[in-house]
């Protein structure tokens, strides 16, 4: 590709390379390496991972391309696209509004989270973890989370970073910075997988991690494996769509999406060799919940030789692989706003910060001054209910509208749809699917209720 390529005044990436790996750095994130190890440790390991590919490629891929096509065929965000593509007098667009909601109420919560992985990195560096016990770990997390002028010091870290990647430009801060967190991230991985199958005892969480045991697998594993496939993509909120609105048709979309989906399941893979065959190796519980990243993993480090060293080399893969997820759907946001809105991209990041600042407070004061709020009962804070309505409400209820819209000839239609999927060199999207994705909503639709289940059980 050329430096700048432009279709109405809007900027391209610069390579295919970039493409990629941006694509993948949105799709990679917290999600792999803080939720699929521990969900993968509940549901009991290989067994769980090998029903979770399978939802990847079945629910997954193609979801993925349809996003792909729609934003490169629409040149615009998820609600443009849909405006652009749609027949005359309809309102599928309402749905791309949604997903931009959607992307606001994702980074309301991740860029909390982004910002602990940003402080416990400042901690392994400083040495803050050594010579405490194990209990005095697990309090220091609980103190972390109720001093909110940290998280919020931490958080505000996290927005200002990502929003001056963006603000540099699509090529020189978007399309760079995802490159170089890529890479650095692949290489910090690699390096924590050969320490980690090197302990002794590690045996024990390899064979558990790549052995499949049906014998206790349950239904209820099925639909976490079908509930992660939707919330490590992040599918059916556009954040898939904006990149493909950047680039050229020099390659079919089908192809692009199965590169996309392999960078993401092969760091997703290659963090649970990082933690599985470690937590075994110190006789560590691996079904611990989130806790395993940021309370269990200090504890282990703590024990090893060398430990502060690697548990520097692991917060900072945690901090780009967050930050990478970060910057992509802050693009998101700034796309919007420049689509829709005329805005310059400086004048975005500012104003575009300010609004995400100020909305990831209220899940902060969830853990510190509001924490007797418990809005879906029990010890749920302002951090689950904002997860819920994203994860169980808007990832599916997207995914399902971008289906029937790909497919039906109310919407953009099955024929438009495999024109601009087709459309370059590589893999096509294989035409006998068709009757499949008839079927894939009312599988979409499993998916959102089962989401909704736990909670009506926990009220009712």
């Amino acid at each position: 590709m050329s430096e700048i390529k432009k279709s109405g005044e809007r900027e391209q990436l610069a390579s295919r390379i970039g493409f990629l790996l941006i694509s993948a750095g949105c799709a990679i994130g917290l999600g792999n390496v803080w939720r699929f190890p521990f969900i993968t440790g509940k549901y009991g390991g290989a067994a769980f991972v090998f029903v979770y590919l399978l939802f990847l490629l079945l629910l997954g891929l193609p979801i993925m391309v349809m996003e792909f096509a729609i934003g490169r065929a629409g040149r615009k965000n998820i609600a443009g696209a849909l405006r652009a593509l749609e027949p005359k007098n309809s309102k599928w667009h309402i749905i791309g509004y949604l997903g931009i909601l959607g992307n606001l109420i994702l980074m309301m919560f991740y860029t909390t989270v982004a910002g602990w992985s940003f402080a416990y990195l400042y901690r392994e560096i400083k040495g803050a973890f050594i010579g405490l016990s194990p209990e005095e770990i697990g309090k220091a997390f609980d103190l972390f989370l109720g001093n909110t002028g940290e998280l919020i010091f931490w958080m505000g870290l996290a927005v200002a970073l990502g929003f001056f990647i963006c603000s540099l430009g699509l090529q020189k801060g978007v399309e760079k910075a995802g490159k170089f967190m890529m890479s650095g991230m692949f290489i910090m991985l690699l390096i924590l997988v050969f320490k980690a199958v090197t302990l002794p005892g590690a045996s024990a969480g390899i064979s558990f991690y790549l052995k499949p045991d049906f014998s206790n697998f349950s239904w209820e594993g099925v639909y976490a494996a079908m509930g992660q496939a939707f919330f490590t993509l992040s599918l059916g909120i556009g954040s898939m769509a904006i990149f493909g609105s950047y680039i050229g048709k020099e390659r079919s979309l089908t192809g692009e999406s199965m590169h996309v989906m392999a960078l993401d399941t092969l760091i997703a893979l290659l963090a649970g060799m990082v933690i599985f065959p470690t937590a075994f190796a110190f006789g560590v519980d691996v079904g611990t919940g989130p806790g395993l990243v940021f309370v269990t993993l200090p504890n282990i480090f703590n024990q090893m030789l060398g430990g502060q060293i690697w548990g520097s080399l692991f917060f900072m893969f945690l901090t780009f692989a967050a930050m990478t997820t970060v910057v992509a759907v802050f693009e998101n946001l700034m796309a919007f706003t420049i689509d829709e809105w005329g805005w310059k991209r400086k004048k975005a990041s500012v104003i575009n910060a300010g609004v995400v600042f100020i909305l990831s407070l209220p899940c902060i004061f969830g853990f510190g001054p509001w924490s007797s709020f418990a809005p879906l009962g029990g010890e749920t804070v302002i951090l689950d209910l904002e997860d819920f309505i994203l994860s169980n409400n808007l990832l599916p209820i997207g995914s399902l509208v971008i289906v029937l819209f790909c497919t039906y000839k109310s919407g953009w239609g099955w024929e438009n749809f495999i024109e601009e999927a087709d459309t370059g060199k590589g893999v096509k999207f294989p035409k006998w699917l068709r009757p499949y994705l008839y079927i894939l909503p009312l599988i979409i639709l499993v998916v959102l209720i089962q989401g909704w289940i736990p909670l009506l059980i926990k009220l009712f």
